[in-house]
């Protein structure tokens, strides 16, 4: 009996340094939706910012809209929506759009807003960020039902709201929140039986809560009468894959200083610690948050996430673009082939087709050379010996079965 399937995706926040043309930037994120649609990955999810520079969409949904047309296979979430950002109704009726615009290969991924600068400048503030999405969940999940909704808060209202499509994912699109290392959002999934979005698995902090935040994801849901399905928990981390690991580091170095003084000095993500220095790339993997080197590393830390967590649906690449455009495609395309088939038995019964065929190739081959010589021998009976040319001869005798006594 074959195992758990493993999927695999990329969260796509995404990250381009200020020295980028970011037309042209936002324009390689779609090459890279595509070029991991037509290697067989599972998601992709698209994130939402409004400042600071380095994460470039601002709408998850228009890129979305672009990306289904372009694709055929790969899902296609919001990672995520800034919940405190949007009018709940509002915010709804798009994602129920692109639900149908999809054929139901939409997702949506929820959380408060990562950047605080983003609610800065709209006049949130910060310390209610959480709250207001934990709210805005509580009436989004009813209207992406297609239920009815009255709601009276200080930031928003909602009289009889109904969505004027029925959704087209049943009961309604799948619904993920992220979490980090605080408990808000395991809370909001366990409420909902909503889906989880580990962010910074591969983080020491990140790595160390993932059962904990489990396990209060699942208490919270029973309290709640819902049930959480490991199936739907995704977990983001950061590889680079190449031939060989001196090859990979060589190709980091490219664009990981860059990425690193983002979030050392702009963001407010704790992503690097306050006290990082020394070469930026060997001070970085030394951290040991990060796999830059083979598949068969890409594979053991995998494993890692999978005995840590207990179990998970979807590993999920951080897109970073610590390497030029060409060596990024080929990473991602070296997972495809050498770490993916890995998690998915797709080469199980490849190998027991070949360990069966190698353990049965004597009885195989012998019978093979008989029905050879057979077939032969009766030509010979046909023809005549004497007409047969002397190296069909020498090719008889050595395929001909011995002859009976």
């Amino acid at each position: 009996m074959l195992g758990h399937k493993l999927r695999f995706g990329a969260f796509i926040a995404p990250f381009h340094p200020l020295d980028e043309n970011p037309t042209l930037a936002i324009q390689r994120d779609l090459e890279l939706v595509q070029w991991m649609d037509q290697l067989g990955y599972d998601e992709a999810w698209i994130g939402e910012h409004h400042s600071a520079a380095y994460e470039l969409i601002a709408s998850p949904e228009v890129f979305i809209a672009a990306a289904a047309e372009r694709t055929k296979h790969i899902r296609l979430g919001t990672g995520v929506s800034s919940l405190p950002y949007h009018h709940p109704m509002m915010l709804a009726d798009r994602i129920n759009q692109l639900d149908h615009m999809t054929r139901g290969r939409v997702m949506f991924g929820v959380g408060p807003g990562a950047l605080v600068s983003d609610a800065f400048m709209m006049g949130i503030p910060v310390a209610k960020q959480r709250d207001r999405m934990d709210e805005a969940l509580d009436v989004l999940v009813p209207l992406l039902r297609g239920e009815e909704v009255t709601h009276e808060s200080d930031w928003f209202s909602l009289v009889n709201a109904r969505l004027q499509m029925t959704p087209y994912s049943r009961p309604s699109v799948e619904i993920a929140v992220a979490s980090q290392v605080s408990p808000t959002g395991a809370r909001a999934a366990g409420k909902h039986g909503a889906g989880l979005l580990s962010l910074g698995a591969t983080t020491s902090a990140g790595f160390n809560s993932l059962a904990a935040n489990w396990g209060i994801a699942e208490d919270i849901a029973k309290e709640n009468g819902q049930t959480m399905d490991r199936s739907r928990w995704r977990l983001v981390g950061q590889m680079h894959i190449a031939e060989t690991k001196d090859k990979a580091i060589e190709q980091v170095r490219f664009g990981l200083e860059k990425w690193i003084y983002y979030f050392k000095e702009i963001a407010n993500l704790p992503m690097v610690p306050d006290d990082f220095k020394g070469d930026p790339v060997e001070a970085y993997l030394a951290l040991g948050q990060a796999v830059v080197g083979t598949p068969d590393e890409a594979i053991e830390r995998l494993q890692q996430l999978v005995d840590e967590s207990g179990g998970f649906g979807c590993f999920l690449l951080m897109a970073h673009n610590w390497a030029r455009w060409e060596d990024t495609r080929r990473s991602y395309e070296m997972i495809a082939r050498y770490v993916v088939p890995h998690f998915q038995q797709m080469n199980v019964n490849r190998q027991a087709s070949m360990d069966w065929v190698r353990s049965n190739k004597t009885e195989f081959t012998s019978q093979t050379r008989a029905a050879v010589g057979a077939r032969i021998v009766s030509h010979m009976m046909e023809k005549g010996a004497d007409k047969i040319r002397p190296e069909i001869v020498a090719m008889i005798q050595g395929a001909a079965p011995p002859a009976k006594e």
